[in-house]
């Protein structure tokens, strides 16, 4: 395809010729010059932009044909080039009524600085106009910073960063400043100590309040290293880490491995039901014979006789009451009581041995055993206690030993058996050679071992004493890395394992094992009363008060609270009355 042919002679036409276009006053400039040639550069070798006083640019004289005047364009420029100087008529805009294009922003205002941008105020030199004058060689952006700093923080110290507060030459600025050699983001610890607990003993545990020098610190004061609670043996220095009644001047601070056997003492226990002051058997008597007699019977006055007399006391009044009326106390309070009220009232009124061999004859007996009461008692009794409960035992049923052997099996029966004998170590002192040996055994006997060798836990958790056991538990932690629980409750199963749990609770601690039993009594659907009668009757006169306190640091309600809930009545009453309000 072809464009169609352009006019005779070329473009552009000369004036006047068939096709041009039409002629536009001005154009093309005088002398001789058409501007640009479309194809060839400037016409007739004429330089562009041609010089002062050419023809062609600037616009021609008024009244020729040419361009209009543009607003600041009129006079030729100056001589010297592009933009003219101030003051030399190059700028001011044409003369009134000529012809020419309205006047546009920027066109017709005061000359710019030289070589500035007319539209901005005159920068500082070297900078950039749109901002205030920055400080020599910053950012001016921002306020002006301290030498070499960086601009957008305050002021930092000397070789510091300057996001936060001030810091020590070198140093870390967003912490506290922290001791020489220390951790800066805790409080200043003691040199070459943890910062994050308050500042222990030499060797103690941080964790708890100051501890005696390595000992524990959850009890009373501690000779260095020991165990707090117990006084020493006599003639026996003691070891660090054991509290004594000497003071703590005259304390030993042997190192473990210098460690001799010595007596310690369990904390005092604190029994809710003391004995009566100014007692008298006769007129107890007289009071339960008035709250029987007639129709109806006043519990209230019942519960107010038993409860504040201890276990004694109560044999008196069973002994008075049949010399002055002839019939037999608890057979009449199972004449008028009855349910749950009656089952606590005579828990009351039977001698502990008597009430805990009775508990473990109905364990036994009948179809299945109630292992929980067996594992309860035999695990949580002393040595004379389970030799009279085996007395009682045998007058009103028949052997103990051979009803447990009858009616358990395997090393659960073996545990059971020997507990039966009675006979565990009850000596104060602690061996800590031995405690470490002991907790070496146990270790190769659970963990360490494919298996478990039952027979080797039997031998000492069933043999040794309470202060001994925690020793050895304590060593057992240090070399297992793990609880001894824990290791019981990984190694066995069933009762057996149930068993050896209580020994510990009971051995660390008995009050906190007789809390937990109290409120598995309670919890859940349902009440097993004659867990939770045994276990607050049987402490009554022990150390309820203690038990009181774990429970409810333990489950942060009180028992009361618990038994206000959970049961009713003249039940609850009694119960209540036993354990206490206060």
């Amino acid at each position: 395809m072809a464009y169609p042919p352009g006019p005779p002679g070329g473009y552009p036409p000369a004036g006047g010729a068939p096709g041009a276009y039409p002629p536009n006053p001005g154009y093309p400039p005088a002398g001789g010059g058409m501007g640009f040639d479309m194809l060839g550069g400037p016409p007739g070798g004429a330089g562009y932009p041609p010089a002062a006083g050419g023809a062609g640019y600037p616009p021609p004289a008024a009244g020729g044909a040419g361009y209009p005047p543009q607003p600041g364009y009129g006079a030729p420029p100056a001589a010297g080039g592009y933009p003219p100087a101030v003051g030399s008529g190059s700028y001011p805009p044409p003369a009134a009524g000529a012809p020419g294009y309205p006047s546009q922003p920027g066109y017709g205002q005061p000359p710019p600085a030289q070589g500035g941008y007319p539209q901005q105020p005159p920068p500082a030199q070297g900078g950039y106009p749109q901002q205030p004058p920055p400080a020599q060689g910053g950012y001016p952006q921002q306020p002006p910073p301290a030498q070499g700093g960086y601009p957008q923080q305050p002021p930092p110290a000397q070789g510091g960063y300057a996001q936060t507060q001030p810091a020590a030459p070198g140093g870390y600025p967003q912490q506290p400043p922290p001791a020489q050699g220390g951790y800066p983001q805790q409080p200043p610890p003691a040199q070459g100590g943890y910062p994050q607990q308050p500042p222990p003993a030499q060797g103690g545990y941080p964790q708890q309040p100051p501890p005696a020098q390595g000992g524990y610190a959850q009890t009373q004061p501690a000779a260095p290293g020991g165990y707090p609670q117990q006084p020493p043996a006599a003639g026996v220095p003691p070891p660090a880490g054991y509290a004594t009644t000497q003071p703590a001047s005259q304390q030993s601070a042997l190192p473990t491995q210098q460690m001799a056997s010595m007596s310690i003492q369990a904390p005092a226990s604190r029994p809710t039901i003391k004995p009566c002051a100014g007692f008298n058997a006769e007129n107890e008597a007289q009071a339960l014979r008035k709250a029987m007699k007639g129709f109806g019977t006043d519990e209230k006055a019942i519960i107010s006789s038993l409860v504040k007399c201890s276990n004694a006391q109560r044999q008196e009044i069973i002994q008075r009451f049949k010399l002055m009326f002839g019939k037999d106390l608890i057979k009449e309070l199972k004449g008028e009581l009855s349910g749950d009220f009656e089952d606590a009232v005579l828990a009351l009124m039977m001698r502990p041995a008597e009430y805990d061999a009775q508990s473990l004859h109905r364990a036994i007996a009948g179809a299945g055993t109630t292992d929980s009461v067996l594992i309860e008692i035999m695990c949580s009794r002393t040595n004379a206690q389970i030799q009279e409960i085996k007395d009682v035992y045998r007058k009103k049923y028949r052997d103990l030993e051979k009803d447990l052997i009858g009616d358990t099996s395997g090393h659960y029966k073996r545990l059971l058996i020997s507990l039966c004998q009675g006979s565990r170590d009850e000596n104060m002192a602690v061996d800590m050679a031995k405690a470490n040996a002991e907790a070496q055994k146990l270790y190769q006997a659970g963990e360490k071992k494919w298996g478990t060798d039952e027979s080797q836990f039997n031998q000492i958790l069933a043999v040794r004493s309470s202060p001994q056991l925690k020793a050895t538990f304590d060593e057992y932690a240090k070399i297992a890395q793990r609880d001894i629980l824990n290791s019981i409750d990984r190694e066995m199963s069933g009762n057996l394992k149930a068993g050896m749990i209580a020994i510990v609770k009971v051995m660390r601690n008995p009050p906190d094992y007789f809390a937990e039993r109290i409120y598995t009594a309670m919890k859940g659907v349902g009440t097993d009363d004659s867990g939770l009668i045994r276990a607050i009757v049987s402490r009554s006169e022990i150390d309820l008060e203690n038990i009181k306190e774990a429970f409810f640091h333990k489950y942060h309600k009180t028992i009361g609270k618990w038994l206000q809930s959970e049961v009713s009545g003249d039940y609850r009453r009694l119960l209540i009355d036993i354990v206490g309000t206060n």
